[in-house]
């Protein structure tokens, strides 16, 4: 399986790659993100949903599982780190199978319940401003994707 890299020296940056990676999605896409706290998967999610035409502020949705935005595709943004069972049938197969694009923070957590096919993106903090990007694409689609943003 092939993996790719990116880095970033700034949110700005890092918003800035994800707006073009957001213009490149198509329905039924599935992003996973992982990365620490602070590590800049909400940074990331806002840039995606801007490159998605989503004018609502996006915020994380740690406390409430998922939100939806409204851009030329609809974006479900999910953080699953409070769901308590990873074996819990939440209906995640009908958003990551829908009309939308789909971004799953801590991912790792309903490993059982994710697509055979999606780009899992993992995000490591370097220092204050610096993060390094890992792209492992699961799936022809997202090796093609990897390689047009990366080019």
């Amino acid at each position: 399986m092939k993996t790719f890299e990116w880095r970033s020296s700034s949110s700005e940056e890092t918003a800035e790659f994800a707006e073009k990676l957001g213009a490149l999605l198509q329905a039924g896409d599935v992003l996973t993100l992982e990365g620490d706290l602070g590590a800049g998967k909400t940074t990331f999610t806002k840039g995606l949903a801007k490159g998605l035409d989503i004018k609502r502020t996006v915020n994380s949705p740690t406390f409430t599982i998922m939100k939806e935005y409204q851009g030329r595709l609809p974006l479900y943004h999910m953080d699953v780190y409070r769901v308590e069972n990873e074996f819990e049938d939440l209906g995640f197969d009908e958003y990551f199978n829908g009309d939308g694009v789909c971004v799953v923070e801590w991912a790792h957590l309903i490993a059982d319940q994710l697509p055979e096919e999606r780009l899992e993106m993992f995000i490591y903090y370097i220092d204050e401003a610096s993060r390094r990007f890992e792209l492992v694409p699961r799936g022809g689609r997202y090796e093609s994707l990897c390689e047009e943003i990366l080019e």
